[in-house]
């Protein structure tokens, strides 16, 4: 038989899969190799986003940190990797909601063993006989958009690893959509396992003979590919900094359903996006807010003579038609808000939820949870219409992730790559709503350039961030 591939030139191959402005999760094992296999153009410029099982986002490829102080930064191998500029750390939570929601473009994994349907055993599941340990390779597969196998052809021993039927271990079903080994490239279809490349000097019958499922050979058969595909790096690199917040919000549509943070002041609002939707005139509004404008109405730290800017613009300007909050009144009945003269005339919609629960409604939206159960809200109006179930003899009720078209937060920093951070309490809703929207705009007051924020203080990776606008120096959040 020809000579079989090593480790770094199947990486390559893998590589030669991947597009700029991607986001790659590798597990252990092999996948370890492919930042090693990058082109040298891209070290420092990360046009890739390497993720780790260990919560590194934005690796570069073997090596320690340089950051004064750090500790070592391991890859889901536990190998020592360098973390690049624009580069962040996350908790694992994080990390298994980012591919629960979607965050992830794809993943690269080690299985043991790959069926025709796409189903795989784990090699920790298949070194461990009789017990099942999948590690993180569930999450890998069934939260990136496409998967990628790679693994050698056969065993040490000439036991085949790409095989018919799957095993009753399997660690997840029609996951594989490409599968790279050292001697071919095959596509998982509907069909079972196509042939489309192989490497240097094989044949698709040498291939044949070492697989344990039938094959179909690729009309346009061909020697693998191993060079990076950079023909969408222009698109993919142009940027996310939008010269103002007009231009941000252009294409938020009528009907919209939208994120607006904010607590009970006007801290932490994007007061500049606030003002911008509401001279752009969309309407038909779903609003999804702490608050559905009581700013104007407590007053917290506003000038005299002044008036906050908050939800109340789009209120006042009949833009909104629902809005799902928590406190949609003024807590002072002769300082009642324009939300609640609104619904009073039968304007608009209210869906109320309790703060805690909206919060954890707009994690679970951004982490891909459809619906979880909560005691906040058993017995009262708040559970009227909803499942209730009863678990170790306490009452449950069934609340629903939320997710938006468009989000817009107040940030205090954020680099060009979108990554985030925030001052004091201003925090609040922002973080959490940001990975649950379809696009999310932040309104910062500085951007700087990727690495030069501290990685361990950046609170929302830029992942989620899919617009930067800076806050202009002459803006005020009163009006």
């Amino acid at each position: 038989m020809p000579e079989r591939l090593d480790e770094l030139t199947m990486a390559r191959r893998v590589v030669a899969e991947l597009r700029p402005g991607q986001v790659v999760a590798l597990g252990a094992g092999l996948p370890g190799r492919v930042p090693e296999a990058m082109p040298p153009f891209a070290t420092g410029t990360a046009p890739v986003q390497f993720l780790s099982e260990s919560g590194v986002l934005g690796y570069v490829g073997p090596g320690e940190s340089s950051r004064p102080g750090a500790g070592a930064l391991v890859d889901s191998g536990g190998n020592p990797v360098a973390l690049g500029p624009g580069g962040s750390l996350l908790s694992l939570g994080d990390l298994a909601g980012m591919l629960r929601g979607g965050a992830v473009d794809v993943a690269v994994i080690q299985p043991a063993q790959v069926s025709s349907g796409g189903d795989f055993i784990s090699w920790t599941t298949a070194a461990t006989p009789g017990i099942f340990a999948p590690g993180a390779a569930v999450d890998l597969a069934m939260g990136a958009q496409k998967v990628i196998a790679l693994l050698p052809h056969t065993g040490s021993d000439g036991t085949r690893n790409l095989v018919a039927d799957s095993s009753p271990l399997t660690d997840g079903r029609n996951c594989v959509n490409l599968i790279v080994t050292d001697v071919a490239a095959l596509r998982v279809t509907e069909q079972g396992l196509e042939l489309v490349e192989v490497a240097p000097g094989w044949t698709a019958d040498d291939v044949a003979a070492l697989t344990g499922a039938p094959l179909t050979v690729a009309p346009n058969l061909r020697e693998m590919t191993l060079a990076w595909n950079d023909a969408d790096a222009d698109a993919a690199t142009a940027g996310k900094v939008y010269p103002d917040g007009p231009a941000a919000i252009a294409d938020l549509p009528e009907g919209a359903t939208v994120m607006i943070d904010g607590f009970g002041g006007p801290g932490g609002m994007a007061h500049y996006l606030l003002v911008s939707l509401r001279d752009q005139g969309t309407g038909n509004l779903t609003i999804i807010s702490n608050t559905a404008g009581i700013a104007r109405s407590v007053n917290f730290g506003t000038p005299p003579g002044r008036l906050a800017i908050d939800h109340s613009i789009l209120i006042d300007h009949r833009q909104v038609r629902k809005a799902i909050a928590t406190y949609p009144v003024s807590p002072s009945a002769s300082r009642p808000s324009s939300f609640e003269l609104a619904y009073r005339r039968g304007e608009v919609e209210l869906e109320l939820v309790p703060q805690g629960t909206l919060a954890e409604r707009l994690r679970a939206g951004g982490a891909g949870i459809a619906a979880f159960y909560t005691p906040t809200g058993v017995g009262t109006l708040i559970a009227e219409g909803k499942e209730t179930r009863t678990i170790d003899g306490k009452d449950y009720i069934l609340e629903e992730g939320l997710r938006a078209d468009f989000c817009l937060i107040r940030g205090h920093k954020a680099d060009t790559l979108g990554n985030v951070v925030y001052k004091g309490t201003s925090r609040n809703f922002n973080a959490v709503m940001a990975p649950a929207a379809r696009i999310t705009v932040v309104e910062v007051d500085e951007i700087v350039a990727p690495g030069e924020l501290d990685p361990e203080l950046i609170v929302t990776p830029g992942i989620y961030v899919n617009r930067i606008v800076k806050r202009p120096e002459d803006f005020s959040a009163y009006e």
